[in-house]
């Protein structure tokens, strides 16, 4: 059981490790796709703050829309149903398309979206994380963009929830499970 209390968290990344991951992501991004446009492609909830500051830092000429799915499971543990629950608003064939996720875990969720985006013809489709979760990793799906790996932990803020809560917090922090 995960209690939230105040004591049972600390700082794992900060809002300026965060900010200085992010700004990196968005030059490299700009520097792979020099004078091209690109789709980003933001999965909810999670992504929504990462995506946000994301677009800011990419130098090159942006779009930006959203997928929801929801995957099935017990606790932390999924079932590898995946249910879309919002899909594009926009068509991807012939762009360049990066599917932007808050963290990528089990890799389930995020291999059901590649597949399912790659059949819509994308010019080209890469896959940024903030957080690569690689002790977790129940599928072969690498990130071409990563933020910042680490092993295992409960982790909340900066997107991150625990029962739709925690979203706002401006850092990412490591919950202890009691």
């Amino acid at each position: 059981m995960i209690t939230m209390a105040e004591d049972n968290r600390s700082i794992l990344f900060s809002r300026e490790r965060i900010a200085q991951e992010v700004k990196r992501i968005g030059q490299e991004i700009s520097r792979d796709f020099q004078d091209q446009e690109v789709m980003l492609v933001g999965v909810l909830k999670g992504s929504f703050l990462f995506i946000a500051d994301l677009i800011r830092e990419i130098e090159v000429p942006s779009v930006i829309d959203f997928v929801r799915l929801a995957s099935y499971g017990s606790g932390t543990q999924t079932s590898g149903i995946i249910e879309f629950r919002k899909e594009l608003e926009m068509p991807i064939r012939g762009r360049n398309v990066i599917i932007v996720e808050d963290i990528i875990d089990s890799g389930y969720t995020l291999e059901c979206l590649y597949n399912k985006l790659l059949l819509q013809e994308p010019r080209t489709l890469k896959i940024c994380t903030l957080i690569d979760k690689k002790a977790r990793r129940e599928v072969e799906i690498e990130a071409d963009y990563v933020g910042i790996t680490m092993d295992d932990g409960f982790i909340i803020g900066y997107g991150l929830d625990h029962d739709e809560k925690y979203r706002n917090l401006p850092d990412i922090y490591v919950v202890d499970e009691e």
